[in-house]
């Protein structure tokens, strides 16, 4: 039985039949406006290790929770192998997970999971996708926001895995109530469930800009909570290192993905009122976005 393939998948198009342009997928990739345009989202960062949200995306975190956003880290390890000093691997693991607990306080997030695999060993198994199903049905997370998996460039083991990982559970395993039927209705869980867009981190095109030009302070506050990954704790050098551009802002960069609006009372398999063509709830087709101007400034 040959299936459909979603959008993002059919090489050349724009996922309902017409080519793709400007480097995007998806209809009209370049006008898709700002995400949180129509109000305060739910917002999931899911990485390999304690410090990768925050060196990558800590002022964008920092705006969308001052914008009302409900904030949630996930962090596959504990980083237990982070060190050059003398500390053991569980002395390691219990401190990066508290200096992590500091660094989301001074951002506003609202909690921090662990999910205590060992420190590079992630790997990406039907285990480690069903847990991040069960988050994203128990949380309902509007944004995802991960590592890109799939970037041409060097690419560390654990961060290629965590982004896969977090792939695979976001098209098509959290949206099928036959997916891990275990983190579902029987466990008062929402049995599918839709993230309408992922942002993804160290991508070899960026297409998405956050000016954090407001944020930076909590940013490095953020940053240096990591003491133990931190060569000094200077605050003001932390705060001159931070690139500008040539208007002086501090400007965060993603590659977005979008997987179309969710409708949570139109059941898997029906058509979807935003997209007509889709003829079943894992055929909507992805769009990755053309480059845009910095949300919240001005070109």
């Amino acid at each position: 039985m040959n299936l459909p393939l979603p959008g993002f998948l059919r090489s050349g198009t724009n996922g309902r039949g017409g080519a793709a342009g400007g480097g995007g997928y998806g209809d009209n990739p370049g006008k898709l406006p700002p995400i949180g345009h129509d109000g305060p989202k739910t917002l999931m960062c899911i990485m390999a290790h304690p410090d990768d949200i925050d060196f990558g995306s800590a002022g964008s975190v920092a705006k969308w929770c001052a914008e009302g956003w409900t904030v949630y880290y996930v962090l596959a390890t504990s980083g237990d192998k982070g060190t050059h000093g003398e500390m053991s691997r569980q002395e390691l693991a219990a401190t990066r997970e508290e200096e992590q607990r500091d660094a989301a306080r001074i951002l506003g997030v609202k909690d921090v999971i662990f999910l205590g695999y060992p420190d590079g060993f992630l790997e990406v198994t039907t285990e480690l996708r069903g847990q991040i199903v069960r988050l994203f049905r128990k949380y309902k997370p509007d944004v995802v926001l991960t590592w890109d998996g799939f970037r041409t460039s060097f690419n560390h083991f654990d961060h290629r895995n965590i982004g896969i990982a977090v792939r695979d559970a976001v098209f098509p395993a959290v949206r099928d109530h036959l997916y891990y039927p275990e983190h579902g209705a029987d466990a008062g869980l929402e049995p599918m469930w839709r993230v309408n867009e992922m942002l993804l981190v160290g991508a070899d095109k960026n297409d998405y800009f956050v000016d954090v030009t407001d944020y930076v302070e909590q940013k490095v506050d953020a940053i240096l909570a990591h003491k133990s990954q931190v060569a000094s704790q200077d605050r003001e050098a932390a705060l001159k290192r931070q690139r500008r551009d040539k208007k002086g802002r501090v400007i965060e960069s993603f590659r977005r993905v979008r997987l179309g609006s969710r409708n949570a009372n139109t059941p898997a398999g029906t058509p979807s009122s935003q997209n007509p063509d889709a003829r079943n709830a894992g055929d909507q087709p992805a769009q990755q976005t053309t480059p845009t101007t910095p949300t919240g400034a001005s070109s």
